[in-house]
């Protein structure tokens, strides 16, 4: 088996930075410091650790980081990570303009035609389990599609349009008001059951002929590249996700991943050691 990583970093970070105000600073989430690198090269090195846990015959032969598309934009993303992905191995490219999918595809434009498989792990995902990934591939080894999933533990409901705001029409009045700011309100409209209802996580690993029929096809939205092989009608198997296994969407997820991979606040660390 020789497998391509593919790692979408091309995201604005706009749920990272969704609370920042007006005035704020917009931080993006894969530069954040994680024990002294950047969420991204954390993200990388998974990858490179896997030497003692891959059977014989599977090597990594590429890792691709997908990075903004704009020119300016790509051009400050390799100022800051270019070398330190060289050192590790990683190519740096230019990922879409807008969805993720478009960034998959312009990787895929990458990789190599001697890679057999293709794992695409979401970047700002640095505290994977080395066992999980080792899980999903040697899943691999016998089909053709698999991806790591969690069973969902919370009540699922399925929820209409939100709810007219009847509030004050300036936030500023709405806060001054005896009630306070309005509620964002939504019905419910059914209970789902959740029997069977996996959440899905990455890396997910195809067979690479397989991934690439799958974004051939018009039609290529989808949350996860798994949907889209799903979509050509081919079968996607899951194998035991990780409850730790977590995305790096929101600030608060910095700490926990820190408390994951046992790695200091910026401010607990001398500061000719943050880097």
């Amino acid at each position: 088996m020789n497998l391509a990583i593919i790692l979408p970093a091309a995201g604005s970070s706009s749920r990272f930075n969704e609370n920042a105000g007006p005035l704020g600073i917009e931080r993006r989430k894969l530069d954040e410091d994680l024990g002294g690198r950047p969420v991204l090269q954390r993200t990388v090195e998974l990858f490179t650790k896997l030497d003692t846990l891959l059977d014989d015959d599977v090597t990594i032969g590429t890792i691709l980081v997908a990075g903004p598309h704009d020119d300016e934009t790509f051009s400050e993303f390799s100022f800051r990570h270019a070398d330190k992905l060289a050192l590790l191995g990683a190519k740096l490219i230019r990922g879409g303009p807008t969805y993720r999918y478009e960034t998959v595809a312009a990787a895929l434009e990458h990789v190599p035609g001697d890679a057999t498989h293709i794992a695409v792990h979401d970047a700002a995902r640095p505290v994977t389990d080395l066992k999980l990934i080792d899980r999903v591939i040697r899943a691999a080894r016998t089909h053709a599609a698999v991806v790591p999933g969690v069973p969902a533990s919370d009540t699922l409901k399925k929820l209409g349009e939100p709810l007219a705001d009847d509030g004050p029409a300036d936030p500023l009045d709405a806060i001054l008001s005896a009630g306070g700011p309005s509620i964002a309100a939504r019905p419910v409209e059914s209970t789902l059951d959740r029997a069977g209802v996996y959440q899905i996580q990455t890396p997910q690993v195809f067979e690479v002929g397989l991934l690439r029929r799958a974004y051939a096809q018009d039609d290529l939205s989808s949350t996860d590249d798994a949907g889209l092989v799903e979509r050509l009608g081919e079968q996607v198997v899951v194998v035991e996700g990780g409850p730790l296994n977590i995305k790096i969407t929101r600030p608060r997820d910095l700490d926990l991943a820190r408390a994951i991979g046992g790695f200091r606040k910026p401010d607990d660390r001398p500061s000719h050691k943050k880097f």
